[in-house]
């Protein structure tokens, strides 16, 4: 019998995720400068449709495949999306499901932008994200969460994506921190944010969107979804508080951008246990996620990378914060799967899980990333010349410019 509750919910979940795509690209558009806007809402926006036709032709099968090789990749099925059924149960073979996890798919690649805004070639990175989803994402999403996958059968939890999403993109992340040839004048002069109400606008959108990330991962309308929801809510409350905290206490000042920047790093420390854990570790979670990477954030000037919008300090730390006290913090008490008891519950084994997880899914997204980075930088090209950095990419890369006059004094009334 067709579960009307939970196809309802699942569709709704389905477009809450997809909206978050175009909230990253305010929140990212806001923070660079002007003339770099556009080109920065497109790395997002383009995965909404290239992600798309990658996911259609193989990503989904090697993602929820049939294992073709111990648990590392699937494979064999779903290719075209042959064999899914829009009326089949949640699950592998449901079209609903397919698109809901399509919605993650796009979304992951988008993230990694932020660390090479304003300096990029636009054709580059389409071919690197183009293939990033398919080698880079849809492995790691087979390894976690395909029921025959390595990680899955291990007992790893994740239950939104701490490690396929967050952890999998701030590697990639890092590795164009690292390797692409830094903005002009970087570190030493300041590229301050060209629209802030629109940065915070989108950090807004991402948190409305997290309620069906998180909560459709329950894959039901049913008390674990209800759970998730909450856990994501007081995650972002908490972390949002901490950063402004520590802000007062260390800058003196209390930031919109700190404020935004907070929440999304409690929403992303929270996503692998907003199913496993009750609403006071989610708490904790947050407050936890806001000190760690805050410090992160700071490191980076001392460590010199340009990591244009701090994916690095975000997502990656904020991923490897969320994975590691979910094993701490998870217990059967919330989902009925009392072997995930985490070490806070007596069963350290569940720790040991999760560091096998997080450090599985860096060492492999880093090497892969790195090689494919390597190869596309070399024949397509993925750093814009110092000229055309000068113009500013919406110019050199789209032919287009966001506002006509940069002259944002103009705009005040007197």
């Amino acid at each position: 019998m067709t579960d009307t509750g939970t196809i309802a919910w699942m569709l709704v979940a389905t477009g809450l995720v997809l909206f978050m795509t175009p909230g990253l690209a305010l929140f990212y558009g806001g923070l660079v400068r002007a003339k770099n806007v556009l080109s920065t809402y497109m790395h997002s926006v383009v995965c909404m449709g290239i992600v798309s036709m990658v996911w259609f032709v193989a990503g989904y099968a090697i993602a929820f495949g049939p294992d073709k090789w111990v648990g590392l990749i699937g494979g064999g099925e779903f290719y075209f999306l042959d064999g899914l059924s829009p009326a089949a149960p949640m699950g592998q073979s449901s079209l609903l499901f397919m698109v809901y996890q399509m919605t993650f798919a796009i979304i992951t690649p988008a993230l990694i932008s932020g660390a090479f805004a304003e300096r990029a070639k636009f054709r580059g990175i389409v071919v690197y994200f183009s293939i990033w989803s398919l080698l880079v994402y849809s492995p790691v999403a087979h390894w976690v969460w395909a029921s025959d996958g390595w990680l899955f059968e291990k007992g790893v939890l994740d239950f939104a994506g701490g490690t396929v999403v967050h952890i999998n993109a701030g590697m990639a992340a890092l590795v164009f921190a690292t390797m692409l040839k830094p903005r002009k004048g970087f570190p030493t002069e300041s590229s301050p944010p060209h629209n802030i109400p629109m940065a915070v606008l989108g950090a807004g959108i991402l948190w409305f969107g997290w309620f069906g990330f998180n909560g459709g991962s329950a894959l039901a309308a049913n008390s674990l979804a209800v759970s998730a929801v909450t856990n994501t809510h007081f995650g972002a409350a908490a972390a949002l508080v901490g950063w402004l905290l520590i802000e007062r206490l260390l800058a003196g000042k209390a930031t919109a951008v700190g404020a935004a920047t907070g929440a999304v790093a409690g929403l992303v420390a929270i996503t692998p246990a907003a199913g496993h854990v009750h609403p006071w570790a989610a708490i904790v979670i947050g407050f936890a996620a806001s000190i760690i990477c805050y410090g992160a954030v700071q490191l980076k000037a001392k460590l010199k990378y340009d990591d244009t919008l701090d994916v690095v300090g975000v997502h990656l730390v904020g991923g490897i914060v969320g994975a590691l006290l979910t094993g701490i913090f998870a217990t059967g008490a919330v989902n009925g799967l009392t072997e995930s008891d985490g070490w806070f519950y007596g069963n350290a084994s569940q720790f040991v899980d999760q560091a096998i997880g997080v450090g599985a899914t860096i060492l492999f997204s880093g090497i892969a990333s790195l090689i494919l980075f390597v190869i596309v930088d070399k024949t397509v090209g993925l750093r814009v010349s110092d000229e055309d950095e000068a113009r500013g990419t919406d110019l050199s890369e789209h032919g287009e410019v966001a506002y006509q006059t940069t002259d944002f004094g103009s705009f005040r009334t007197h």
